[in-house]
């Protein structure tokens, strides 16, 4: 498919996606208020529509737009499943819905119910699901005619190229067709050799090849510790005829590194990286933690207040308690709590340090004597942590992360691969919290963070704050 081609059909979609969404937001609204029996059909269909709802409704496609975008629903597709494809899909629906729920709330929406909301993701994700599966079906079987295909020539004949090369002739309806490879002679020849691939020439003989022949990408799968001047040969030679390189990013056999390609002053770098990912998810994230935590503190805001009344009425000392904490990259910040002990508890440590009841460089006690009966039962409650609301809204914080540990408990640490989880910005609540909290040994602590760190997505977010309500109301772990 040619340039004007894919964007004729990237417009297409685009304007497919938004009467998409419009038709789905009307059938919602449509069913939602049918199932009102204090609304007549004709009586539906007679509101008014102001010039500020359209308003507002352009802002929210527009919005809608750019969530479709950001999750890559526009990127080519080739090489994904179809599984892979309709996770992301869903996603992409669900924060559709989730930012449709803020706007509601901004602007005072009643329609917009929790029914209404649920009937509108079931729609839009149906109709996105399933228009994206007929439309790689269609090109499915387009290329599997022949058309629409990518040729691709493969460097180096070991067993990852072997694997590369038989994931393409397994998956026709992706539009690869194998070239052939190039390689010199060497002792795992023969082994390659009973695969039935071709080798088309030597290192020698790839530019009259590239000269004469249809050549889309090459995939260079060269061991580049050893091989690193004739990868770079080939990929100057690539970058001369316009051809795209492909290559894998692992150079230093990480296990959990993620790369991406980079611009500095018109110089090209591939950083790596097992921390928090950058970009438009890292950027919805941020922007979740503002609109989250402020509405949040709205809500909450006479409950503040009440417990504030509360401490003060029942104790001696300041309604919060401020400690220094370790943030991001080992950033130091002081974390906000209602304060639930007696003043001056932290002079107190050494006394207590023999209750401990947690392995590990943590310090946690059940029946700490120094937490008063209002602390206790605001502990029990969680209700102490609220006002990590503000933390979150300085940057310092995320509603979701690895909990921010005290100075004391990190100088305790012992193995290094423990630290990453200082690789993002802390949070309120994360994996530990919603499996039991205290009751989870440090080491598989320590582990619920790495799992954190290694799926994060958007989605595992949503998910971990649905559960931590559920956590909250339980008590479980608190401590």
């Amino acid at each position: 498919m040619n340039i004007i081609s894919r964007r004729i059909l990237l417009g297409c979609l685009k304007v497919f996606d938004v009467g998409l969404m419009i038709a789905s937001f009307t059938l919602a609204t449509f069913l939602t208020a049918s199932t009102n029996h204090n609304v007549s059909f004709e009586e539906f269909l007679s509101i008014r529509i102001k010039l500020s709802n359209c308003v507002i409704f352009a802002m929210a496609l527009l919005a809608w737009h750019f969530i479709f975008s950001m999750c890559g629903l526009y990127e080519s597709k080739r090489l994904s499943t179809r599984v892979e494809e309709m996770i992301v899909e869903c996603k992409a629906t669900a924060l559709v819905v989730l930012c449709l729920l803020f706007v509601a709330v901004l602007f005072s929406i009643k329609m917009v119910t929790l029914p209404f909301l649920l009937l509108f993701w079931g729609i839009s994700s149906i109709g996105i699901v399933n228009s994206r599966f007929l439309l790689q079906y269609s090109l499915g079987k387009v290329r599997r005619r022949g058309r629409n295909l990518r040729h691709v020539l493969i460097l180096g004949t070991n067993p990852r190229a072997i694997e590369f090369a038989k994931r393409v002739e397994l998956n026709p309806e992706w539009g690869y067709r194998n070239r052939g490879f190039v390689d010199e002679e060497w002792v795992g020849l023969d082994e390659f050799k009973k695969a039935g691939f071709p080798i088309v020439g030597g290192y020698s003989s790839l530019p009259e090849f590239l000269r004469n022949n249809v050549v889309d990408e090459v995939a260079i799968y060269l061991p580049l510790r050893s091989f690193y001047q004739e990868a770079s040969q080939v990929a100057a030679l690539c970058e001369q005829h316009g051809i795209i390189v492909r290559f894998d990013s692992d150079i230093f056999g990480l296990k959990t590194d993620r790369s991406r390609a980079e611009e500095i002053e018109n110089e090209q770098f591939v950083a790596t990286s097992t921390g928090a990912r950058d970009g438009w998810p890292a950027t919805i994230k941020r922007i979740l933690d503002i609109a989250g935590s402020i509405l949040l503190l709205a809500l909450l805001l006479p409950v503040l207040a009440i417990v504030a009344v509360l401490i003060k009425a029942t104790s001696d000392g300041p309604v919060f308690f401020r400690q220094e904490r370790i943030g991001v990259n080992k950033r130091r910040f002081f974390i906000y709590k209602f304060r639930t002990m007696v003043p001056g508890a932290e002079r107190m440590m050494a006394e207590v340090e023999k209750l401990n009841e947690v392995t590990g460089p943590v310090f946690k006690i059940k029946n700490d004597p120094r937490i008063t009966p209002t602390g206790k039962w605001l502990r029990r409650t969680s209700i102490d942590e609220l006002p990590q609301l503000f933390n979150v809204l300085k940057g310092d914080m995320s509603l979701v992360g690895p909990r921010p540990l005290p100075v004391r408990d990190y100088e305790g640490f012992g193995a290094d691969w423990q630290r990453r989880r200082f690789s993002v910005r802390p949070g309120i609540t994360c994996l530990w919290q919603v499996q039991g909290r205290s009751e989870i040994a440090f080491e598989q602590w320590m582990k619920l963070d790495m799992q954190y760190l290694d799926e994060w997505s958007l989605w595992l977010d949503l998910k971990i704050l649905a559960r931590t309500i559920p956590a909250v109301w339980r008590g479980s772990g608190a401590a």
